[in-house]
């Protein structure tokens, strides 16, 4: 459905203007959808992010700034989303023995296992969305999008 369709617009768009929405519209669509599979673990997307971060670390130690670095979103307050994972004893966090400063995140068993339990869900929630094109239109509109942001 086209954007115009989907957001009820009665005036023509300028091209700038739907694709600004379009882009809008379609991470909202993925993001309840992905929203979904999370509820159940009462995580949010940022904290999915987080562990996910974590996970790729292989049992190494993450200092805040790091995790920031490769949050999706960057605006997100990585010391709220920390503690929100402790308290559900995802994580823990020591402060470094050799910089006092510093402080060490670490992803629990159970945040690995939910992590687990969930990757299949998220394989599925994306394939979901990408099996409309092939793969060579999925490398095309990657690449279209990389361009438009950059």
């Amino acid at each position: 459905m086209k954007i115009e369709d989907e957001i009820k617009s009665t005036v023509p768009l300028d091209i700038s203007k739907k694709i600004i929405l379009n882009v809008l519209y379609t991470q909202n669509v993925i993001t309840e959808n992905f929203n979904e599979i999370l509820k159940p673990y009462e995580i949010s997307g940022e904290q999915y992010n987080v562990l996910r971060i974590l996970r790729g670390q292989k049992g190494n130690p993450a200092n805040m700034c790091m995790i920031q670095e490769r949050m999706l979103a960057k605006t997100s307050n990585t010391t709220r989303l920390v503690d929100k994972l402790l308290l559900k004893n995802l994580v823990t966090r020591n402060v470094c023995p050799d910089n006092r400063r510093k402080i060490e995140v670490l992803i629990t068993q159970k945040g690995l296992d939910i992590l687990t339990e969930i990757d299949p869900k998220v394989v599925k929630h994306e394939s979901f969305f990408s099996n409309k094109l092939n793969s060579e239109e999925l490398e095309q509109l990657n690449i279209l999008l990389e361009k438009y942001r950059n």
